[in-house]
């Protein structure tokens, strides 16, 4: 059935159309705002798999003809590995979702968006969201939504939903929430330091405004929706819980309380090798029934222990944070390092300056983008004690990345007063919960090791939640057995002065206001207890850069001189960036940015390019070098490019009949600028200068 609704959502028009296109989906719509047009499907399989998990995969794909451009690739067509931008997308519309799919589905569901139309001024990702959310409510697949999200910024004091990308750039916050009918499910974005207060006034601005998402969502399903399909719940083999619980019940324990991650894992494996020995097979159909009914028995007495008795599994209170260790300057040929150490969470955190021509070139439908700062986060399977093959960043890594990214670059320098490109690898080394909060830390201090002035340190912390009824316990810098059987993920970033990032999952079906804001407060005291800990490493950033690192300066010339330093065919850039191992970036202004290897290679280069691009200047003496003899006088080069007249009678104190009695070509000589004129013609004087000289 064909059905076009409008909604207004900070003052923009939002068009959901369904029922023209895509029409053998289970769900498709097309949402449009502005000149942004994306389409958004979903499909599910008929007959489930048992997989052991949701087989959900989200899909986002920008078409680049959305924007009127052609892929730069060699190929010309979007192939190969999703964008950094398309991923990024593909997890904000996941991670609200897949908490709302019921316990039983195992059908594989697939949602694709593909923007077909894009405007500068209105990013599809929230778009896509909300689609998302659309596509499933009337479709046939089982899913306890809707959903809806929205982005909000904060200009000048004032909220502003669903901002432009123009109002963006003047925001102090970038957020991008999505919540059901009650609560927040799901937290994205960026801020300027912002203080907790404010944070969860916009959080909860954004949640207000998308109710009229989620009612005209509501509406059409009753309107058009399809009859969802029945799915049974899991049935329990009370049998085989029964059996599994007596014989875990004495060993369990020595289990849940082991402290050292690696001691509690391998106690854990001798656990369920036992059990699946004593089980009789009768009582189940696989041996992984087996080691599930383990798992929720475990789960079920870490949660209890947590939220009845107040006991963490390594015994630390609530809001504490585990141990920390912090060095800077542990690799000696990296422009700035640091190892950072939280429990059994350590990052070895390298940073790296460059020139402007080192900057990342990205290709999006908003056209060419220069990143001139990268934080990219690496997780091999040693850190975890795993076996894996080496794919390359996972969407996982991505996301991390990015979230440390966002959080460290609030604290930058402008590009002006440090115009360095800068690039940051977090090589993650152990991982027992929080590695992204570890990698935000790590930067901080290795790009302060490095001498980069940040305007101030910026940590991170993890937040977990358990929640069991009425009782509500948060966690401050959880493990990761604390993030696989709780009910929240919210990691947190920010300096002394307030946040510049965050980013919140949940398992359940929302949070609401009360319980966000202990996790937020909870997360500044955990915050600045880091913060203490890595001034203890590093307080302030050096005052200089490494000695590794290139060396910057910037001359300043007059624009007409450019052409000399550039050279015909760019000859002479060329000749002076090998000579000198050097980057020379010429801007039409003048502006020379000259990164070197070493400051005597920098000092060197700089007097070279002072002389090639001096100005001559009356009554000053220069070694010139006669070019041309004529019967009049004699043409002397004074500086590169630059050639002055010596009258015949301003060669001698004495009268001089031919000009070579006193100069030949190729003969250096001492002359004074006497005179420049009106069309830059100059006059020199051997006669002024040897009178000078005197």
């Amino acid at each position: 059935m064909y059905k076009k609704t409008d909604v207004e959502i900070g003052g923009k028009t939002i068009t959901f159309e369904t029922g023209k296109i895509a029409k053998q989906t289970d769900g498709s719509v097309v949402v449009t705002s502005g000149d942004s047009i994306v389409l958004v499907t979903a499909v599910a399989d008929k007959k489930p798999k048992n997989m052991g998990f949701l087989p959900l995969t989200i899909e986002y794909q920008e078409r680049m003809y959305a924007a009127g451009r052609i892929p730069g690739s060699y190929f010309r067509r979007e192939i190969g590995r999703p964008s950094e931008k398309e991923v990024l997308t593909c997890r904000l519309t996941d991670r609200p979702l897949r908490p709302l799919f019921p316990d039983g589905y195992m059908c594989e569901t697939q949602i694709i968006s593909t923007v077909f139309s894009a405007d500068p001024e209105i990013d599809p990702d929230v778009l896509a969201m909300n689609g998302a959310s659309f596509a499933l409510t009337i479709s046939d697949i089982p899913w306890n939504g809707p959903i809806a999200a929205a982005r909000v910024g904060y200009i000048d004091g004032e909220f502003v939903l669903n901002p432009t990308t123009s109002q963006l750039e003047k925001s102090a916050l970038d957020l991008v929430i999505a919540g059901t009918r009650t609560a927040v499910v799901m937290v994205e974005g960026r801020a300027g330091e912002l203080s907790e207060e404010v944070i969860l006034d916009a959080i909860f601005f954004a949640h207000q405004g998308i109710q009229p998402l989620i009612d005209m969502q509501n509406q059409l399903r009753e309107e058009i929706g399809k009859p969802k399909r029945q799915v049974e719940s899991p049935a329990v083999n009370e049998p085989l819980k029964a059996r599994v619980e007596e014989l875990a019940a004495d060993r369990i324990q020595t289990v849940v309380t082991t402290v050292d991650k690696m001691e509690r894992y391998a106690a854990y494996d001798e656990l369920k090798a036992s059990i699946l020995e004593q089980v009789d097979e009768e009582l189940y159909e696989s041996e992984s029934e087996v080691f599930e009914m383990l798992d929720g028995y475990k789960k079920n007495l870490m949660r209890g222990r947590i939220v009845n008795e107040g006991q963490r599994i390594d015994g630390r209170t609530f809001d504490e944070v585990r141990p920390i260790s912090c060095e800077v300057g542990v690799l000696p040929r990296a422009h700035g390092s640091a190892l950072f150490t939280r429990g059994e969470t350590q990052a070895m955190v390298i940073g790296t300056l460059g020139s402007e021509r080192d900057e990342q070139h990205l290709e999006g439908l908003g056209g060419d983008v220069y990143r001139r700062f990268m934080l990219h986060y690496n997780f091999p399977p040693f850190c975890v004690g795993e076996v894996r093959f080496l794919r390359g960043p996972s969407r996982r890594d991505i996301g991390h990345g990015n979230l440390a990214r966002r959080g460290v670059q609030a604290v930058l320098p402008e590009a002006e007063a440090f115009p360095y490109t800068l690039r940051v690898v977090s090589e993650v080394l152990e991982s027992n919960g929080s590695s992204s909060m570890a990698t935000v830390c790590g930067a901080s201090m290795a790009l302060m090791d490095a001498g980069v002035p940040l305007k101030a340190p910026v940590s991170g912390v993890a937040m977990g939640l358990i929640k069991e009824g009425d009782k509500v316990v948060v966690l401050t810098d959880i493990l990761g057995d604390e993030d696989h059987l709780g009910d929240m993920d919210f990691k947190v970033v920010g300096t002394s002065n307030g946040i510049t990032s965050l980013q919140m999952d949940i398992k359940i079906e929302g949070v609401d206001r009360e319980i966000m804001g202990r996790a937020l407060s909870q997360a500044r005291d955990g915050r600045s207890h880091i913060l203490e800990k890595m001034a203890e490493a590093i307080a302030l950033p050096r005052q200089d850069v490494s000695e590794h690192a290139p060396k910057y300066i910037t001359i300043k010339i007059h624009p007409d001189k450019i052409r000399d330093i550039i050279g015909p065919g760019g000859k002479i850039i060329r000749e002076l960036s090998a000579e000198f191992d050097a980057k020379i970036d010429v801007d039409d202004d003048g502006t020379i940015k000259i990164f070197c290897s070493n400051d005597e290679s920098a000092k060197g280069l700089r007097e070279k390019i002072e002389a090639i691009t001096a100005m001559p200047e009356v009554g000053r003496i220069y070694e010139g070098l006669v070019r041309t003899i004529k019967d009049f006088g004699a043409f002397v080069q004074i500086l590169p490019g630059t050639d002055g007249m010596v009258h015949i009678s301003e060669l001698a104190p004495q009268r001089v009949e031919k000009v070579t009695d006193i100069l030949k070509e190729g003969d250096k000589v001492r002359v004074k600028v006497i005179e420049i004129d009106g069309r830059g013609r100059i006059r020199l004087s051997r006669k002024a200068a040897m009178e000078e000289e005197k």
